[in-house]
């Protein structure tokens, strides 16, 4: 693209992260400048003969993702990148994505290092000469040069924010030329758009307190007011940085547990038939690439259930006061990882085989113990599973993955006598291979009766393999 008016005749294009206005320098010695303002521009860019100085930030890396931590830098300073070479390696909520070098130049300056915690938007590489066409995610810098601020007649100018804060704002009712931007050149953020929400909904500024509690929900943590003890008066002690998948994880569980009043009803499944079964047919599966687990048969019964009990497939929208009800069937599974839980997504689980099922969901599992999942496959989700008979667990109460409605834990089958009774009304004792399930549900959503229900379903079709399979057809 070439501004119109840009006395050096620059082509450097204007990207998502790089548009703001366009800032030339032309002149035996630079005094000219000229400012050139392009509709829905964002960030900022400043050239100098048509070689662009310019800065990496962190992209947006997707919807709901706000900051990321650094696994690895792949370039020095003063080594020269190709555009689409390695440049870095960042971590978001659950997803390692290795980020490509956007243009070709020389790494002037390196701003962070690995294990930093970064934000969307921060500048992370400095280069010193760019090619003539600066690709997404790169901005140029401004030199010794002030940011560009927001005068008084700004409403009349793009305001500068990312796309995922213009779709919040959106989202949110937001007028962004109302907000206080506190981002770095005054980009509006993410925060504060939330924050100006809250404000307006509340008829004004929050209490500190109000924040404080706001803050806690959003983030996961305490309010750092709250000191703790010296520890180490009592012993050696260890600090570990509290960052990564667990940090994500912990926000996400006191998220949901802060938002959602959580019931949960326990009870068993004789899966003594579904067992023998699985026995039969393993080797088959082993030998397409898959492991036929309890979990495969779980995700089926579950998606058959769902069809008939649709509310435990929804999500509660407070904001429209609606219940949004989903017509899919992708279904979660916790993995339990080195690095700490991760829940890939298995996809339209209704039409597929339990042989399919059973390949994804091996593939899936891999792919997350060795951080290799992609973005797509860890969002989603209209229900959650979590099995942690493996591990020797008995009846297990898991945390609702919002903004979802339930989840079903899976505890350990274990050989147990069972009365039943008999053709002629006798009573007979038996050993009996039972499965321990915990239906967790969101009560503002379904209640008790409805939960009663759907378990008893999705017992009924684990207990009877040939009722299973009918219900697939």
């Amino acid at each position: 693209m070439v501004y119109a008016g840009c006395q050096a005749n620059c082509r450097s294009g204007a990207p998502d992260l790089f548009r703001l206005s366009h800032r030339c320098v032309w002149g035996p010695e630079g005094s000219g400048v000229q400012f050139i303002t392009v509709a829905e521009l964002e960030t900022g860019g400043f050239c100098v003969g048509g070689i662009m100085s310019g800065s990496f930030r962190l992209p947006d890396l997707g919807e709901g993702v706000h900051e990321a931590e650094i696994l690895a830098i792949h370039v020095r300073v003063g080594q020269t990148i190709k555009e689409g070479e390695p440049l870095l390696e960042v971590e978001t909520d659950k997803a390692a994505v290795e980020i490509p070098s956007p243009v070709t130049g020389t790494v002037q300056q390196i701003m962070a290092g690995a294990g930093d915690l970064v934000k969307v938007g921060d500048v992370l590489i400095t280069f010193g000469e760019v090619a003539e066409s600066a690709p997404d995610g790169t901005e140029a810098t401004k030199g010794e040069q002030s940011p560009v601020g927001r005068s008084a007649d700004s409403s009349s100018r793009p305001v500068p924010a990312s796309p995922a804060t213009r779709r919040l704002a959106r989202e949110l009712g937001v007028d962004l030329q109302q907000v206080t931007a506190t981002g770095p050149g005054g980009v509006v953020s993410g925060d504060d758009v939330r924050t100006f929400a809250a404000g307006r909904s509340s008829g004004g500024t929050q209490p500190l307190s109000a924040q404080k509690t706001m803050s806690t929900v959003a983030t996961g943590t305490v309010s750092a007011d709250v000191e703790l003890p010296d520890f180490s008066h009592w012993g050696p002690v260890e600090r570990q940085p509290f960052r990564s998948i667990r940090r994500a994880t912990a926000a996400r569980m006191a998220d949901s547990w802060a938002r959602i009043p959580h019931v949960n009803c326990q009870d068993t499944a004789d899966i003594t038939r579904l067992e023998e079964f699985r026995n039969r047919h393993k080797g088959e599966i082993e030998a397409a690439g898959g492991r036929l687990t309890m979990t495969v048969f779980a995700m089926k019964a579950v998606a058959t259930a769902l069809k008939q009990f649709p509310h435990f497939n929804a999500s509660l929208d407070l904001t429209a006061q609606e219940i949004v009800v989903k017509r899919y069937f992708h279904i979660g599974i916790a993995a339990d990882t080195e690095h700490g839980l991760v829940v890939p997504v298995i996809r339209d689980v209704d039409r597929k085989s339990i042989k399919e099922l059973a390949v994804e969901l091996q593939g899936a599992l891999e792919r997350a113990r060795s951080r290799q999942s992609s973005r797509d496959e860890l969002v989603g989700g209209t229900f959650t599973i979590t099995n942690v008979g493996g591990l020797g667990g008995g009846f297990f109460s898991a945390i609702i993955n919002y903004p979802e409605v339930a989840i079903l834990g899976l505890g350990q089958a274990r050989r147990q006598p069972v009365v039943s009774i008999g053709s002629r009304g006798e009573e007979q004792v038996a050993i009996r291979l039972i499965l321990p399930v915990v239906l967790c549900f969101d009560h503002r959503v379904v209640d008790g009766a409805d939960a009663i229900r759907f378990l008893r379903q999705i017992i009924s079709l684990l207990q009877d393999p040939d009722e299973l399979f009918i219900s697939m057809i």
